[in-house]
């Protein structure tokens, strides 16, 4: 009997894990080469070589997908995650990772209904953004000089706009061609928007004074490039007044939002960009005529109004005649009151001239030489006496501040104590023992230490003076104690 646990030999085949991962690889491209799924994008990402990577996926499950770059630049529209597709390819493996997935190769919207959603979605966005208010908008220039033209270099639009523009008002254009189709048409379409307005105005390449941006007729998903958000924020960045005209009529995207004017197809955004030449000539000449009816009218009204103005004027010679007499008057008046006032000027010099006699200066000087006198006497009395009276005034004050004056206190025998900041110790309290004070007396100061209850002095210094005698200020001190 055999052991349980003894390895039994099998006929089974060993395969590697590259054999196994190629015989899945064959039996799921075989088994689905060709598929259609209905799913909800997710984890959309684009690489750098083109490539979209994203997942499909449904309530229960989910299905990596990869879009090769050419089959992405075809596409009509552009993916987003949450957006309902329908796309076509074949399953194969990865065999790198253990895992299956779809190979895209068509891909369109799950009908209409999920493009609008997404579109509404994408409009109440950028409405709350405030990317449609129309005081955002800007006036078109009524005739301007360049004109900027965004669209397909090989279509009927950009045909349809030149043969206008040349029927109403021939005008310089530049077009920037772009894809107005397609995974990449969206990018192209904002990068010749923001283009145009990095060009100079006064540059080699002037920049244009109006945009037109346009599109044939199609499908929403035909026209969902101008509906993408990149597209409408470039327009609304625009400096230049731009015009939107993408599809027919009634056709409507979200750059017909945030454009400066809306037109409903690519001819009528060439009528609305330029006035029709023959019929402002016309215009202009009839301005002139009506110029020219008003001046030639305004100069014969002031004709006849000067005529009726000059017949109620006199003759301008009688006119000077008159004022030519009454200036004549005038001098003879001037002439002979000139001479009036030289001959009554003449009679009061001569009349003042007779009292400047020599005898009459003498007598006039004379009295106010005696005047004079008689001043400076009076003035001379008067200083005396007031000298006389501030001097009494000032040796009664001296007397006065004599008999006030301490000094006199000091000769009777009283002494003054003083601090070494000459402060006056007038109590017990303020008499500290070894501390240093001048002793003021009649005949000088002397210094003194406070010691245990009394005064002890060394030399007293007796106050200079001018006199010799005892009171010379060379004598020697004499050495004193005060109790």
């Amino acid at each position: 009997m055999s052991d349980s646990h003894t390895p039994q030999t099998t006929n089974i085949h060993e395969f590697t894990v590259s054999e196994l991962s190629g015989a899945l690889k064959r039996t799921v491209e075989d088994q689905f080469g060709h598929v259609r799924v209905r799913a909800e994008i997710s984890g959309l990402k684009r690489a750098a070589s083109g490539h979209v990577y994203l997942a499909l996926k449904d309530d229960k499950a989910v299905l990596d997908g990869i879009m090769w770059r050419g089959t992405a630049q075809k596409l009509s529209f552009r993916p987003e995650d949450g957006l309902e597709v329908i796309c076509t390819g074949k399953l194969t493996t990865y065999p790198g990772r253990s895992k299956y997935q779809i190979v895209i190769e068509a891909m369109e919207p799950a009908g209409v209904g999920a493009l609008m959603a997404l579109l509404e979605e994408r409009k109440r966005k950028l409405t709350a953004e405030g990317l449609f208010a129309p005081e955002r908008k800007k006036a078109l220039p009524y005739l301007p000089r360049v004109i900027g033209v965004v669209t397909s270099p090989t279509g009927a639009v950009i045909r349809d706009i030149l043969h206008r523009l040349r029927d109403r008002f021939p005008t310089h254009v530049l077009l920037w061609p772009v894809l107005v189709q397609g995974e990449t048409a969206a990018s192209q379409i904002a990068a010749a928007i923001r283009g145009f307005n990095t060009l100079e105005e006064d540059g080699e390449i002037r920049r244009p004074d109006l945009l037109i941006v346009a599109r044939g007729g199609g499908s929403l998903e035909d026209l969902w490039a101008f509906n993408e958000e990149e597209v409408v924020r470039a327009a609304s960045e625009s400096r230049i007044p731009l015009i939107s005209a993408v599809g027919h009529e009634t056709d409507t995207t979200l750059i017909d939002y945030v454009s400066d004017r809306r037109a409903p197809t690519p001819t009528a955004a060439a009528e609305m960009a330029v006035p029709v030449r023959s019929e402002l000539l016309a215009y202009v000449d009839d301005l002139d005529r009506r110029k020219r009816r008003g001046l030639s009218r305004s100069v014969q009204e002031k004709r006849d109004r000067l005529q009726g103005l000059a017949r109620g004027l006199r003759d301008p010679r009688s006119l000077i005649a008159e004022k030519t007499q009454h200036l004549d008057h005038l001098e003879n008046r001037l002439r002979q009151s000139v001479q009036n006032m030289v001959s009554m000027k003449q009679q009061r010099f001569l009349s003042t001239g007779a009292l400047l006699r020599p005898d009459v200066l003498i007598r006039g000087f004379v009295q106010y030489q005696e005047r004079l006198a008689n001043y400076e006497g009076r003035l001379s009395r008067a200083v005396t006496i007031k000298t006389e009276r501030l001097s009494h005034q000032l040796d009664a004050s001296y007397r006065l501040l004599e008999s006030l004056s301490f000094k006199n206190v000091l000769s009777r025998g009283y002494s003054i104590v003083q601090d070494e900041d000459g402060k006056v110790i007038s109590t017990v309290k303020q008499a500290k023992a070894g501390k240093l004070v001048t002793v003021r007396m009649k005949d000088g100061d002397a210094p003194a230490v406070f010691g245990a209850g009394s005064l002890k002095t060394s030399k007293v210094s007796a106050p200079k003076k001018t006199k010799t005698g005892a009171d010379n200020p060379k004598n020697k001190p004499t050495q004193g104690t005060l109790l």
